[in-house]
């Protein structure tokens, strides 16, 4: 019984560390680091103004690209110095010949569809100024984005910068809006904290920028191409750097089933990802990193999933050796496990007949992000996860963004 009270008080600080503890944890060090007058942003020279591409891998964007040409064309950095490439390797919807009507956009395109990353991976050895960034040809960038990127390169050790994701939302949010909003606006808090210790852990493919001579060719079969690429920046001893003023809009998922699609073929990609950086898991190697690395993203894609599930047979029985209804420590964290799940089920019910009740929307997105994990992890054994992404429906666009 000892044993078992033992496996579960672990299990259960594991869980509670990977969602919220690492947050208050670095919490606490940046205010320590604050008092202490460690951490100062890096002003560097303020005239850095480099010249720069705007790399979209696109595939089949056909309904994006008058938006998507326009919004890049309208950000505010001198346009002389702003090259467009767009990569269109396998669309056959149009998109390739209609890129071709704006003289701004440089368009590479093979009939063959390979993937995002073979497209990457082509599509670099064409970029030649010293910054690259990279968007989807579905997003919207904010007017200011490539000032607030180029701001952070402005201090040599930062290799890679990450803008920040937004999601459009509705005034009553599905549960996948509401799910995703509320998931990315804390994502976007820790990855600040982050920042500020030392460096971001993965990027966000929406919108990040490498410096263009650390590119490395990513292996065709990747599924996280900006997390594998981002990392492997970081693991070469620079940092990935955050601006959350530099973003990208997009539309929420059309609702949870197309949430779910997306988040198991990122579940895959992770726990390909973690294969792949096994060094970065050495402590005494990458030191810091590796801290934030297993903190923030290992412990959520492998172990912290698999105990979520272990936990409740392990609290059930606990719970029934000292009494069901007894109101003890074992008992009263069982029915809060019970009523979280209850809850989830609501929002399931709730979500299939179009009725809003955002705080029953979050605990049934937690449940499906954390479902995508073992079906990721079914698909990576299998290796039938394909490196050709299939598209998530999207929700309409609406007024107004959370990140």
């Amino acid at each position: 019984m000892e044993a078992l009270q033992l496996f579960f008080w672990i299990a259960l600080f594991i869980i509670f560390y990977s969602y919220l503890g690492y947050g208050i944890l670095l919490f606490t060090i940046i205010k320590i680091r604050r008092m202490l007058g460690l951490g100062k942003p890096f002003q560097g020279n303020e005239d850095y103004e480099p010249e720069v591409t705007l790399f979209v891998a696109a595939y089949n964007e056909k309904d994006y690209l008058d938006e998507k040409v326009a919004n890049s064309k309208g950000l505010d950095y001198p346009q002389e110095k702003v090259t467009q490439l767009w990569v269109t390797d396998g669309s056959d919807d149009g998109t390739p010949e209609l890129l071709r009507k704006y003289r701004e956009v440089t368009v590479l395109h093979e009939p063959a569809r390979k993937g995002k990353i073979a497209a990457m991976n082509r599509g670099m050895k064409h970029v030649r100024t010293p910054i690259v960034i990279f968007s989807d040809g579905n997003t919207s960038l904010g007017k200011d984005s490539i000032k607030e990127i180029i701001k952070l390169f402005r201090n040599p050790k930062v290799g890679c910068v990450s803008g920040e994701k937004r999601i459009y939302s509705k005034d009553a949010d599905s549960a996948a809006g509401a799910g995703e909003g509320m998931y990315w606006k804390y994502e976007s808090q820790l990855k600040k904290w982050d920042a500020e210790l030392y460096s971001v852990v993965g990027a966000a493919g929406e919108l990040f920028a490498i410096r263009t001579e650390l590119w490395q060719e990513v292996e065709k079969d990747t599924l996280l191409d900006d997390f594998m690429i981002s990392l492997r920046v970081a693991m070469n001893g620079k940092t990935i750097q955050y601006n959350p003023e530099a973003y990208a809009i997009e539309n929420a998922s059309a609702n949870v089933k197309e949430e779910l699609k997306r988040k198991v073929r990122i579940s895959a990609g992770g726990i390909q990802s973690v294969v792949r950086l096994a060094p970065l898991l050495n402590f005494f190697r990458f030191g810091t990193l590796s801290f934030q690395y297993i903190s923030h993203r290992v412990l959520r894609w492998t172990l912290t999933p698999l105990l979520l599930l272990l936990i409740i047979p392990t609290n059930l029985f606990l719970a029934l050796h000292e009494g069901l209804f007894s109101l003890g420590i074992f008992s009263v964290l069982f029915w809060g496990q019970a009523l979280f799940y209850v809850a989830a089920l609501l929002g399931w019910f709730l979500e299939n007949r179009q009725i809003p009740l955002k705080i029953l929307f979050i605990p049934y997105y937690f449940f499906i992000m954390n479902l995508s994990v073992f079906l990721g992890f079914g698909r990576y054994l299998k290796g039938n996860q394909s490196v050709n992404w299939e598209r998530a429906q999207r929700g309409g666009q609406t007024t107004k963004a959370v990140a």
